[in-house]
């Protein structure tokens, strides 16, 4: 819980809080679950701190680190796409995407604390929950499963990301219809 929360508020580990759950339900089996949530507890206690770290610097913070290159391109990714970006970074267990770099977007961009929070246990909930339950099933070679899984990973990602996106523009066409009918 301590490792989540220390990741999630101050510099990334990619995968080092993955890798100490895996090895510690591989470890002890019948905790998977209480560790799970421990991991999840400290990861969202994390993210809210930094999150609110962000939030207060603001604007000036995300125009120092996201004005050019990459970071301009993952704020312009998160303008277009909002909160799936952060749902999206923090469910794969794989770092593909930059969760932190989508995380100050939504603080310095004035995302809604509950909506943030929401989204990411909506994430983080299913990553700890599957990665223990495979370190209590698979043990050491739940890496290595892991590692020759991730393509799979990332097409589900990308599915889930797709699905929710569409639903989401679908609900706004209907809500914007809605009001334009009243």
């Amino acid at each position: 819980m301590i490792l989540a929360l220390l990741e999630s508020a101050g510099p990334p580990t990619p995968a080092g809080t993955d890798f100490v759950l895996v090895f510690l339900t591989a470890a002890r089996p019948s905790l998977w679950l209480l560790c799970a949530l421990l991991t999840t507890i400290g990861s969202l206690t994390g993210s809210a701190i930094f999150f609110e770290v962000v939030r207060r610097g603001g604007e000036k913070f995300l125009t120092k680190y996201t004005s050019r290159g990459r970071g301009a391109r993952f704020r312009g990714w998160f303008q277009r796409y909002g909160l799936l970006t952060v749902f999206v970074s923090a469910l794969l267990p794989v770092p593909i995407l930059p969760f932190k770099v989508f995380v100050t977007c939504a603080g310095a961009m004035g995302a809604r604390r509950l909506r943030f929070m929401l989204v990411l246990a909506a994430a983080r909930i299913p990553r700890y929950l599957g990665l223990a339950f495979l370190g209590s099933q698979l043990g050491e070679e739940s890496w290595p499963w892991v590692k020759s899984h991730m393509w799979q990973m990332f097409a589900v990602a990308v599915f889930l990301f797709a699905s929710l996106y569409l639903i989401i523009r679908w609900a706004d066409r209907t809500r914007d219809l809605a009001q334009e009918l009243q």
